[in-house]
């Protein structure tokens, strides 16, 4: 069994455990158009789509495989998005990042504030998965706001791999990110 879920705080968001009591704030996000764009998933129809994600959520974490962490305003404890670990490889030292939030919160930082904690985190071994070597990201065409936040944090664009993803009746290229821990910068 993992040990208990870390939660990190920021200058202005909590990231914690997402819980069952978040579901309708989960399927709020991922029934948003705009958040799903460039998201490997279709918008949610149904709150059963929400149940299965964190489902998978949770397995992930509790498989030591990864971890996702609710991002939260701390004074109300909203749930406004979703960041972290996709995967992760201890052995290896290296993890794949993603995450989402709300549009009205988008351009405030929020996102680059997260993913900014989530990785110090990481680089330092504060997580379940050891200290990390490597981060990798990976976005699509068009996604001009991810990568913004990625390239904020100091990740360098690797190069792109065509045509690797099937997503949405199409295939698609992914731009691949990756932050070493000796580039990041606190």
């Amino acid at each position: 069994m993992i040990e208990s879920f870390p939660e990190l705080t920021t200058e202005r968001l909590h990231l914690t455990e997402i819980h069952d009591s978040d579901l309708g704030s989960v399927f709020e996000l991922f029934s948003t158009p705009e958040v799903v764009k460039y998201y490997d998933l279709e918008v949610f129809q149904d709150v059963v789509q929400a149940e299965n994600l964190l489902q998978l959520f949770h397995s992930r974490y509790q498989s030591a495989s990864g971890i996702r962490w609710a991002i939260r305003l701390p004074q109300n404890g909203k749930l406004i998005g979703t960041c972290g670990f996709n995967s992760w490889n201890e052995a290896m030292r290296n993890a794949s990042i993603g995450y989402d939030l709300m549009p009205e919160y988008w351009s405030k930082g929020f996102a680059t504030e997260a993913v900014k904690g989530i990785v110090q985190a990481a680089f330092l071994g504060q997580l379940p998965c050891g200290s990390l070597h490597r981060i990798q990201a990976d976005t699509m065409p068009g996604n001009q706001a991810s990568e913004k936040v990625l390239l904020k944090l100091g990740f360098k664009e690797e190069g792109v791999r065509r045509d690797c993803l099937y997503i949405k009746g199409q295939y698609v290229n992914l731009k691949c990110f990756g932050l070493l821990k000796s580039e990041f910068r606190n």
